[in-house]
C-alpha cells in the first residue's frame, strides 16, 4: 500500500515569519490526516520551519540542491548543506528549474544521485509543455525524462524515489489535467519503472501530481489508481487550502 504523500512547494514565496505560521498551520493539518506531508520553503527559511516541524511528522523539502558537495559555485546550495539544516527531501528538476534555469536531464540525474548518496529522498519531476502535448509527444517526453533522470541509479534507491508528473501547461494556469489525463501519464510512468526496476520495484514507488492540484478537484485526482499525491505550488501557501488537501481523505 502506497500512503499518499502531499508536498506543497511554497517557490520563491514567504518571508520568515509568514513561513514559520503557514507551518504551524500544516502541522495541525497533517494530524490525524492519514497522509505523509511536507512543505519546501525558500532556503532563507528552512531553519526557522525546521523548529516548527521538530516532532512532527511533517516532512522539510528543499527546493533545488547542486550535484557537488562544495566549491567555487556562488549562489548554489548542496545536499550536505540542505541536510545539515533539517531537510529530508528535495524537490529536483521541477519544470521552472528546467524553463528558466537550464536544468536538464543530466543535471536532474546528477542532482538525484547526489540526494541519494546523502540519505535525502528526491522528488524528482517530469512533465510535458503545452506544445508537445498538443503535437502528441506526451509519451515521448515522459519516457525521455524518466529514463534519463533514473539512468544509473540502482534498484534499492529507485524504492526510495517520489516521482511527481507535473504538466507545464497546468503550473500556475487553473487548468488542471482531468483526473483521466492524470492516470493515464501515471500507469505509462509506472509502466517505464517496472520496465527498468521490475513490476515490484514500480508499485511501490509513489506518483505524485502537480498542477493547478486545490481542493476542489484533489479528491478526484486521488481517487485514480495511479496517483499517489500531490505536489501542490499556489494552494500550498494559505492554510485554507492546503488543509483541506491534506485532509481530503477525513
Amino acid at each position: 500500500m502506497r500512503v499518499p504523500f502531499m508536498a506543497g512547494n511554497w517557490k520563491m514565496n514567504l518571508l520568515k515569519d509568514e513561513a514559520v505560521s503557514l507551518a504551524r498551520s500544516v502541522v495541525e493539518a497533517a494530524g490525524g490526516s492519514g497522509v505523509e506531508v511536507g512543505v519546501a520553503p525558500v532556503f532563507t527559511c528552512i531553519p526557522a520551519v525546521a523548529e516548527v516541524l521538530a516532532g512532527s511528522e511533517v516532512r522539510l523539502i528543499a527546493q533545488n540542491i547542486h550535484w557537488e558537495d562544495s566549491g567555487a559555485f556562488t549562489g548554489e546550495i548542496s545536499a550536505p548543506m540542505i541536510k545539515d539544516a533539517g531537510c529530508t527531501h528535495v524537490i529536483i528538476g521541477h519544470s521552472e528549474r528546467r524553463q528558466f534555469f537550464g536544468e536538464t536531464d543530466e543535471t536532474v540525474n546528477k542532482k538525484l544521485k547526489s540526494a541519494f548518496s546523502h540519505g535525502l529522498i528526491p522528488i524528482a519531476c517530469i512533465g510535458e509543455t503545452l506544445g508537445e502535448r498538443e503535437a502528441e509527444k506526451t509519451f515521448a517526453v515522459i519516457e525521455r525524462q524518466t529514463r534519463g533522470a533514473m539512468a544509473g541509479v540502482g534498484e534499492a534507491d529507485a524504492r526510495k524515489i517520489v516521482i511527481a508528473y507535473e504538466p507545464v501547461w497546468a503550473i500556475g494556469t487553473g487548468k488542471t489535467a482531468t483526473p483521466d489525463q492524470a492516470q493515464e501519464v501515471h500507469a505509462y510512468i509506472r509502466k517505464l519503472l517496472a520496465e527498468l526496476y521490475g513490476a515490484d520495484v514500480a508499485e511501490g514507488i509513489r506518483l505524485q501530481y502537480g498542477g493547478s492540484v486545490k481542493p476542489a478537484n484533489v479528491k478526484e485526482l486521488m481517487s485514480m489508481p495511479d496517483v499517489d499525491g500531490a505536489l501542490v505550488g499556489g494552494a500550498a501557501l494559505t492554510a485554507e487550502n492546503f488543509g483541506p488537501i491534506v485532509r481530503y481523505k477525513v
